[in-house]
């Protein structure tokens, strides 16, 4: 009791600091605006520890109010709505596994009777421990508000501690945007609170975390482009039951104008392509569950003593070596576990669980244990055993079924693709790419057309290259298992940070997943040279495409704010700017949301006008999946009223639309009304004039409003080193010209666009 009454009095202390400090903030907040409106600026009063100071608009900015709570409160019957729809979304790719694991697992040797007892021990436990336990119950809850993936993981991190390295995103307490609650102080909250203020601390914890959430996210793109190469190439191999002589080059040839079908068939969307297929998923899953007890019953019903894991041990005694390598076809299993998370955001945590937990896990369990039963009889059928083992009476419909699953899984991984890449482009990690939005019900769901090409030219290379399922699944394998470690890792700074976990479970989570994930890892490293270099190679180079549009990124944004125009230089040159003024509405984009960006005197010294209304347009991307409509724009004034001077910050999720110039220039200047009039709402002797400034504001607005853009071409310095020279002078440079411009990105008119070169030097 005693230690309890003291926590009290402590909490009690804390919260009347607390509160002083916020008057304190309120202050400074205040004094900022003051400077804004370019009055005297007041003595500044220091801010809470642990946070380095900001500006108030910068803070407010970055603070969203009216988050959508962390779980969706749904019915029963939707919840089974949309345990339905996710079968044929996310789970056809896990699906499609038992086409291809015991042929990989197997791929050197005829295994005996021992071996398959083994190998269908380890299967068993393997989806047991992974995709049900530490996915479907665990790692499920580590959404970013609903949302999963590597970069909603990042994001719920930086939002408990000021380490997040992208540009124009530092924020100063970011546990208000989240709708996670912190506990009473405890062992474990002072344990979390170390470890945010290590994080803070080390500027290599910031690049580290960073640099993990890149490598995963390059590592689902990567398997992006491996899914349907094996999942096509597999399924096509059934037809030799046809033509027993046929190819491999024929069936690479099959399997490409699949594949090319497949991406020509992409720009309808996922909402027309993948939820309709449900229905095709859910028969393959009733196929591959009955053939599987069926071969069970006829074959050998002793395989079922392999979920005694007694056989995993015996396995590993009888050829230590041959068991290690052949991990590296057992994890081929889990494939498409990611997709659990990074889907989420369409469905719910109730709804993926119920749908692997009663559909998905015991039909996989009955299709693999079915093959075993058929393989211990017939042992020299391993390299084709799906099909070996199909009855003769339904060969044909499984072949179909099968083909139309393994598009549905090639399907499932490219819609995550083409989310990621969006996600990516938003937080400022990727070049500017077209992003189509092909449905009106699902914001994510989004169509890429260049990424959407690359990939497919690099599925037709994987397929052409390699021509079996062997060595694409060597590459699988380590696509698969690189991406896990991503997310254990991840995961346990959020669990010791976030959910304050006792340091005991922390360790049991490493112990169980952790330590099997690494030992999965060195057997699919074995394989390096027969085709696991391939998702390394493509990883290896996306990374660095990503690390380096990142780094000019911020260098480009430091530049910004180093080199901002002060309120001391507008005052200087009076209401009329020194200049003439036309009519009309100017929209001067900018990365700052605090000061005059630089491009604004350079656009009064080479343009001999400036336009009657001006407002200062920054894109702010928060890192969180969506903001509020309501909260969309933040608007302050800029200098006087005389001035017409005006600063928007738009802020957009890394998962909201962007809407086009004549619905942005609406919603702005809706916001925009309503900010005067606000302005002055406790002021009735004023109504006359907010009328008239609003009167003058939809005036300009008819004669028309005009993008300003700052060309900026980048350099390195002249006393940068050459590694920094070649990437900002020529890779970054290469990047910014072949990929598209700013204001396309922005969806502005070229009519309606103006632009004025800048160079900008880091």
């Amino acid at each position: 009791m005693g230690e309890v009454a003291v926590d009290e009095v402590k909490v009690n202390i804390e919260m009347i600091e607390e509160g002083e400090q916020e008057k304190n903030n309120d202050k400074v907040m205040e004094e900022e605006d003051e400077t804004e409106n370019g009055e005297e600026k007041r003595n500044e009063v220091p801010l809470r520890k642990h946070f380095h100071r900001m500006d108030s608009l910068d803070k407010e900015a970055s603070r969203v109010s009216g988050m959508p709570a962390a779980s969706k409160v749904l019915s029963t019957a939707a919840v089974l709505q949309l345990a339905f729809q996710s079968i044929g979304v996310v789970y056809g790719d896990i699906g499609t596994s038992p086409l291809y694991v015991f042929a990989s697992t197997f791929a050197d040797r005829v295994p005996d009777k021992s071996d398959i007892i083994g190998a269908l021990s380890l299967i068993i436990y393997t989806l047991t421990l992974f995709p049900l336990i530490k996915y479907v119950f665990i790692v499920l809850w580590a959404n970013d508000n609903g949302e999963g993936g590597t970069f909603a993981m990042y994001s719920l991190i930086c939002r408990y501690s000021n380490v997040n390295a992208l540009p124009n995103q530092q924020t100063e307490v970011m546990e208000e945007l989240s709708a996670y609650k912190l506990k009473l102080p405890d062992r474990h909250l002072r344990r979390a609170e170390k470890i945010r203020d290590a994080l803070e601390r080390s500027s290599f914890a910031k690049t580290a975390l960073l640099s993990l959430a890149l490598l995963g996210t390059c590592m689902v793109i990567g398997d992006g482009i491996l899914t349907p190469c094996i999942s096509v190439l597999s399924a096509v191999d059934g037809v030799k039951k046809f033509d027993s002589a046929l190819s491999k080059d024929a069936i690479a040839m099959i399997s490409i104008a699949i594949l090319v079908a497949l991406f020509s068939i992409q720009r309808f969307g996922t909402d027309k392509v993948g939820y309709t297929f449900a229905p095709a998923i859910l028969v393959w899953y009733i196929f591959i569950g009955s053939v599987g007890i069926y071969n069970l019953i006829r074959h050998d019903s002793t395989v079922l003593k392999a979920f005694n894991p007694i056989y995993i041990v015996s396995y590993f005694r009888s050829d230590l070596k041959k068991a290690w390598i052949s991990l590296g076809g057992v994890v081929l299993c889990m494939t498409g576990t990611e997709a659990m998370f990074a889907d989420l955001g369409h469905f719910s945590v109730r709804s993926i669980q119920i749908a692997f937990a009663g559909l998905v896990y015991p039909c996989l369990i009955c299709a693999y244990v079915g093959q075993a039963a058929y393989l211990s009889v017939v042992p020299n059928d391993v390299s084709d055993a799906f099909y070996k083992s199909t009855p003769e009476m339904v060969y044909w419909p499984m072949f179909t079924v099968a083909v139309l699953a393994s598009i549905i899984a090639s399907q499932a991984m490219i819609s995550a693709t083409f989310a990621i890449v969006k996600q990516s482009m938003a937080l400022g990690c990727f070049p500017r790419v077209k992003v189509v939005h092909t449905s009106n019900k699902h914001e994510g769901q989004v169509y890429i057309p260049e990424i959407n090409f690359l990939l497919l030219l690099a599925c037709i290379f994987v397929t052409a290259l390699f021509k079996d399922t062997t060595n694409i699944g060597n590459a699988y394998g380590i696509a698969v298992v690189a991406v896990m470690l991503v997310t254990s890792s991840l995961l346990i700074l959020i669990m010791s940070m976030i959910w304050q976990l006792s340091l005991a479970l922390v360790v049991l989570f490493v112990l169980v997943f952790v330590s099997f994930e690494l030992l999965y890892f060195s057997s699919v490293l074995y394989k390096f040279t027969t085709g696991g270099y391939l998702p390394l190679t493509f990883a290896a180079f996306l990374f660095f495409i990503m690390y380096v549009w990142h780094y000019v990124q911020t260098k480009r944004h430091a530049f910004e704010v180093e080199k901002k125009v002060s309120m001391e230089y507008l005052n200087g040159l009076g209401s009329s700017l020194g200049i003439a003024h036309v009519p009309g509405v100017g929209l001067l984009y900018t990365e700052l949301t605090q000061g005059i960006p630089a491009i604004f005197p350079h656009f009064l010294t080479n343009l001999p006008a400036i336009h009657s209304v001006l407002v200062f347009v920054s894109v702010k991307y928060l890192p969180i999946n969506k903001v509020p409509p309501e909260e969309r724009f933040l608007l302050r004034r800029v200098g006087p009223k005389e001035y017409k001077m005006y600063r928007c910050i738009a802020r957009y999720g890394y998962r909201d639309r962007r809407v086009g110039n004549n619905e942005f220039e609406e919603l702005l200047m809706e916001h925009l009304k309503n900010f005067i009039r606000d302005e002055n709402s406790d002021q009735k002797e004023k109504a006359e004039e907010v009328q008239n400034e609003i009167h003058f504001l939809e005036t300009s607005r008819q004669a028309g409003v005009v993008y300003m853009l700052g060309h900026s071409s980048v350099k390195a310095s002249e006393d940068s080193n050459l590694l920094k020279k070649v990437v900002v002078n020529h890779v970054y440079d290469f990047l910014r010209r072949n990929f598209r411009q700013g204001f396309v990105d922005l969806q502005i008119p070229n009519k309606n666009l103006l632009q004025v070169g800048m160079n900008y030097y880091i």
